[in-house]
């Protein structure tokens, strides 16, 4: 009687185990999309689980509500990966219906930084947002998951989270623009780069078609800017102000209006501020940066002046602290061109231009257009 001698080598009991028809060797590299998958089923039974002793120690009292909280932050924390994960595959693989339809992108990104508003503050994240009407052709659930992923994304590199919505000048598409500023404090230990949250915004973009990623890291913090190229609706800024006939038009839409002008220049600031007060603007002028940080501290202004003959590094330093500091702002330069004038371009910091000889003809029509774009 002859006893055959079992195999120790693992490879002959996978093919042992093989089922009927896989003729194909076992390979790991075909077989990722399965392994997100089980990986994530599993974590969600698990947390599940978890989550349901941890209530029922709470009910029973053996949990106070302070370590029921302090435990249910990372359980939370893991679902997230869970399901981030499940949607990754799904989204990769093309196993999601879309129904293309209009959607208004300003209601659905206010009414979800609402829904995160508590998120916010438990980690004592300031939020500031500026939300322009802007429909778009996408399905309203990839829309939603797909901003979710954005603010997911960004919220770990920062203590201050800007988002805002409007219309590009061209190509007119919509843009979302989320950015996330340090502060100076380091980020949380959940910002990465190429974090599951950003690999989630890539396959969802790829998978819907018509939106285009740009995003940007620095020692400031990180920004993400999106456009959505299918954009069905145009918003024209310069239908915020009436320039017909009736002069007065004029004057009311520039109640409230203040302006602040920065440059050593007496006559240059005069000459400012008397074509600012013939579309009844408020302004007021100070000659150098040190005392323009100063005033803004005290009032913030609907639109900056600057003095091309400032121009340098604290030029650039200013504009740039200001545009950090503030959602939007526009600049409008007096330039030594004497009878140059040049609306702002594309780039956030380009800025109007007006010439020296040219303030009292092309100043107001300059400032006029700039605060358009921003109301």
């Amino acid at each position: 009687m002859s006893i055959q001698k079992k195999s120790n080598d693992p490879r002959s009991s996978v093919k042992a185990q093989a089922l009927p028809g896989e003729t194909q060797e076992w390979s790991l590299e075909n077989r990722w999309g399965e392994l997100v998958v089980g990986l994530a089923d599993e974590m969600a039974q698990t947390v599940a689980t978890l989550r349901n002793q941890v209530d029922q120690l709470l009910a029973r009292e053996r949990l106070s509500a302070i370590e029921h909280r302090a435990l249910s932050a990372p359980i939370d924390r893991l679902k997230q990966i869970g399901l981030t994960a499940q949607r990754i595959q799904r989204f990769h693989a093309g196993r999601i219906r879309q129904s293309h339809e209009k959607v208004q992108m300003a209601d659905l990104v206010e009414a979800l930084l609402d829904e995160r508003r508590r998120d916010f503050a438990a980690l004592a994240i300031e939020l500031r947002r500026k939300c322009k009407p802007v429909e778009v052709l996408i399905d309203p659930t990839v829309a939603y998951a797909f901003v979710n992923a954005a603010l997911d994304w960004v919220t770990p590199f920062g203590q201050r989270v800007d988002v805002r919505l409007d219309l590009n000048t061209w190509p007119q598409h919509a843009r979302l623009l989320v950015r996330a500023f340090n502060e100076g404090m380091p980020p949380s230990s959940a910002a990465q780069l190429n974090s599951l949250s950003w690999m989630l915004l890539r396959e969802i973009a790829k998978t819907s078609g018509g939106i285009e990623i740009e995003r940007e890291a620095n020692e400031e913090g990180v920004s993400l800017t999106v456009f959505f190229t299918r954009t069905v609706q145009s918003v024209d800024g310069l239908s915020t102000f009436d320039l017909g006939d009736d002069p007065t038009t004029i004057f009311k839409s520039m109640q409230g209006v203040y302006v602040l002008t920065v440059s050593p220049s007496l006559q240059l600031r005069a000459e400012v501020r008397d074509a600012l007060r013939e579309l009844g603007i408020t302004s007021d002028s100070v000659v150098d940066f040190l005392q323009a940080r100063a005033a803004l501290l005290h009032r913030t202004p609907s639109l900056i002046i600057l003095d091309a003959e400032l121009r340098g590094e604290e030029f650039d330093d200013f504009q740039r602290s200001v545009l950090r500091d503030f959602l939007e702002m526009p600049f409008v330069e007096i330039s030594p061109d004497s009878r140059s004038f040049d609306m702002s371009g594309f780039d956030e910091l380009s800025m109007a231009k007006v010439g020296r000889t040219n303030i009292r003809e092309s100043l107001g029509t300059a400032v006029m257009f700039e605060l358009a774009k921003v109301m």
